[in-house]
């Protein structure tokens, strides 16, 4: 079973990809950048980046009726390891313990000239 999460309050996807992926017991969600989705506007700096990305990785979640306590990996791309810091609080204040397992890389770009991008996996 593959069913696709798609809703309009999160960015929809940029290009042949899905915002996610529920096979039932699995969420594979497509990493989520800051754009707000009802204006399609960037916010400026790390910060409001990231709370950004982490709404949409929320909203995505919530179209397929779960929640960050669902979230079991996320991975979290940087374009400058600088950031680090401040997108761990912003982390921090999304999810609750015990946390997700996590990567985080940095990158030399990312889609839309944006600072951060986000991806989860959760399960039911």
């Amino acid at each position: 079973m593959k069913n696709v999460i798609s809703t309009t309050n999160a960015p929809g996807a940029i290009g042949p990809y899905s915002q996610a992926i529920d096979t039932g017991s699995m969420l594979f969600a497509s990493g989520q950048i800051p754009i707000d989705p009802a204006t399609g506007l960037i916010p400026e700096g790390i910060t409001a980046q990231a709370r950004q990305a982490m709404a949409n990785v929320k909203a995505i979640l919530a179209a397929a009726g779960l929640t960050t306590a669902n979230v079991v990996k996320t991975t979290v791309f940087l374009a400058d390891m600088d950031d680090f810091a401040a997108m761990n609080e912003v982390y921090a204040e999304a999810f609750e313990a015990p946390y997700p397992a996590r990567s985080a890389v940095a990158v030399r770009t990312l889609p839309k000239g944006v600072l951060v991008e986000v991806e989860v996996i959760a399960v039911r």
